[in-house]
């Protein structure tokens, strides 16, 4: 909390804050490709990664 020079945030020194917020959406982003090979091996793995996100709106945070 604060402004400019004087910003503190953390827990030991902004005891007793909170922070409303709403949830907006959840989602999962865009997959994230996986190829593996190893030269001369007849190996190739293919995978991938989609990870789950949850959109908030902060509405207010009180100190």
């Amino acid at each position: 909390m604060g402004e400019g020079e004087s910003i503190q945030f953390g827990t030991p020194l902004v005891s007793g804050a909170s922070v409303k917020a709403t949830v907006v959406s959840h989602g999962r982003h865009a997959k994230v490709t996986i190829f593996k090979m190893r030269r001369r091996k007849h190996y190739q793995k293919h995978g991938g990664h989609r990870q789950n996100y949850t959109e908030l709106r902060i509405d207010a945070i009180n100190a």
